[in-house]
């Protein structure tokens, strides 16, 4: 599946057309957007299950390791930083 999936695209784009079109606003039911936010919770589970048994871990590994394209692997680890899970 090449790079695999990358969150960062996925989320960007997510917020761009909610934020620039009510008709889909009202499209993107609760249901969808929970949807979308547990299976980016199970990227983020996935990622931090992977540095607790390897180490510390970079962008790069990551994305190898977990089928993530380098830019989700990035973004997925500045949120968790930032977020202090890692």
């Amino acid at each position: 599946m090449g790079e695999g999936v990358d969150p960062t695209t996925m989320c960007q784009s997510l917020v761009d057309k909610v934020a620039q079109s009510r008709q889909l606003a009202a499209i993107a039911n609760p249901e969808l957007l929970v949807l979308f936010e547990d299976w980016l919770e199970e990227i983020e589970e996935e990622v931090i299950s992977f540095i607790v048994k390897n180490g510390d871990a970079d962008a790069d590994e990551l994305a190898r390791n977990l089928g993530l394209s380098r830019r989700g692997a990035t973004f997925i680890l500045s949120k968790l930083k930032r977020e202090g899970k890692i």
